[in-house]
């Protein structure tokens, strides 16, 4: 049904390092291997500095996130089992999947132009109670698949806020605070997860439904208080006010047409084309992986709705620990051996999950462990291809196309693993796995096509 704003945003963020050979490049590459490993070194001192000096939107962003993070995911690990609930079967879940993730292509194409021409903070403020107040209230009284289906079509306008937002977050920041305030935002994103449990002791109290009914009330009731306090706590960036006077009195039709050229810039390079093949390739992974997690846990292996909340959990505290220690010792080694072997786990970790028996609490957490140490890695490195030497002239619009281009490539999957889920709920895993493997060669063909091996980790 939705997706976190911390789930893998791989062409989201221009905080990352510059890899030596960017996406989009306005100038001469350049590796900077100084700066290598900065973003897992921030969650220590220099995060709690910046923190302290948080200002102008930035300041509104971070501290009001917690109003979405929360009650998203006191929701989110249950989305599709209480789909599976109401009476949809595997292969409509899959379909709602699709359906959403078509929608969420149009809004990314769309979203760099209603940034220029809304602004950011209006468009942020429109959007955001468009594709998360008005669908939680949808899916609260969900009666059956047109429900989720309209659900879904609503919240795929969410790509809008995912960039407008991003924008209020970095234009007028000073750059050399942004890896600092990325990685905030990304701890955040883990630590709200902690919060999941209390959906498990609701749900053994007053059952699934009628549970998640609520949390999707609760839901509604914070996010529009947090979109409403962001509102008032933000400003228009210097950029954003540039390009609503540029573009005042056009249509959008006409701004889509400008979007032609950005297509030629991004899509022009070997190295481009593989970078957003993996990208690519972590967004199928998460989206399957998301959506039919839950469900093998509760009917395959046989745990509890109370519990299901708690892997989530242990999956977020696992992430913080693998960031903290295993991350900050990789940014110094070659891109290409770090990146395969975490491909190799998260493969292997979709292995013991299907091969779990009836009650195997056990092989679920080692499963859950290997997922969360192979993708702090792989999110990590793929982090640090995503675009960094943007023209800040065309950052809306550029990261709107990307967004859109990996959304695509996306969109199928949720219908074919759901189709495959009714046949066997192990095949979407299998699939994941052989997905994961084919990144190793998608890897290799990126270090051929930039010509070296040694891409400096985030």
């Amino acid at each position: 049904m939705a997706f976190s704003r911390f789930l893998p945003q791989t062409v989201r963020s221009p905080g990352s390092p510059d890899p030596g050979h960017a996406i989009i490049s306005h100038g001469p590459a350049q590796s900077d291997p100084d700066s290598a490993g900065r973003l897992p070194s921030a969650l220590s001192d220099g995060v709690l500095s910046t923190l302290r000096g948080l200002r102008g939107n930035a300041r509104g962003a971070i501290l009001t996130e917690p109003l979405w993070g929360i009650p998203f995911n006191l929701f989110a690990p249950y989305a599709s089992v209480y789909m599976l609930a109401l009476g949809l079967t595997d292969a409509q879940i899959g379909t709602v999947i699709s359906v959403g993730l078509a929608g969420q292509v149009v809004f990314s194409l769309l979203s760099g132009v209603l940034a220029d021409r809304m602004g950011r903070r209006r468009a942020t403020l429109v959007f955001d109670l468009i594709a998360w107040s008005a669908p939680c209230l949808i899916w609260a009284a969900a009666q059956d698949l047109r429900w989720f289906l309209l659900g879904a079509l609503v919240n795929s306008a969410r790509r809008v806020p995912d960039n407008t937002w991003n924008l209020l977050l970095v234009e007028d920041t000073d750059p050399e605070e942004l890896v600092h305030i990325y990685a905030m935002v990304y701890t955040a994103g883990q630590l709200a997860v902690f919060f999941a449990p209390l959906a498990g002791f609701l749900i053994s109290r007053f059952d699934l439904v009628p549970t998640v009914r609520g949390l999707y009330v609760l839901a509604f009731l914070m996010m529009t208080t947090k979109f409403l306090l962001l509102n008032t706590l933000v400003t228009e960036t210097e950029r954003g006010r540039i390009r609503m006077e540029e573009t005042r009195g056009r249509s959008l039709l006409s701004l889509l047409g400008e979007v032609r050229g950005l297509v030629r810039t991004v899509l022009t390079t070997r190295q481009t084309v593989h970078t957003i093949a993996l990208m690519a390739l972590v967004s199928v992974v998460t989206v399957i992986q998301t959506t039919f997690w839950s469900i093998i846990a509760m009917e395959n292996i046989g745990i509890p709705a109370e519990y299901i909340a708690y892997f989530p959990f242990l999956r977020s505290l696992a992430m913080l620990g693998f960031l903290g220690l295993l991350v900050p010792r990789l940014r110094y080694i070659p891109f290409g051996r770090p990146m395969v072997a975490a491909l190799c786990a998260y493969a292997l970790s979709m292995l013991v999950l299907v091969s779990a028996p009836k009650g195997g609490y056990g092989l679920l957490a080692v499963s859950v462990l290997l997922e969360s140490g192979a993708y702090s890695v792989v999110a990590t490195q793929t982090e640090c291809l995503a675009v960094w030497n943007v023209d800040p002239a065309e950052r809306a619009r550029i990261v709107s196309l990307a967004h859109t281009v990996v959304i695509a490539c996306t969109t199928p999957f949720g219908w074919l693993a759901g189709l495959l889920s009714e046949v066997d709920r192990a095949l979407p895993f299998l699939l994941n796995a052989m997905l994961l493997l084919g990144g190793i060669w998608v890897v290799g063909r990126l270090k051929a096509a930039t010509g070296t091996s040694a891409v400096p980790a985030p």
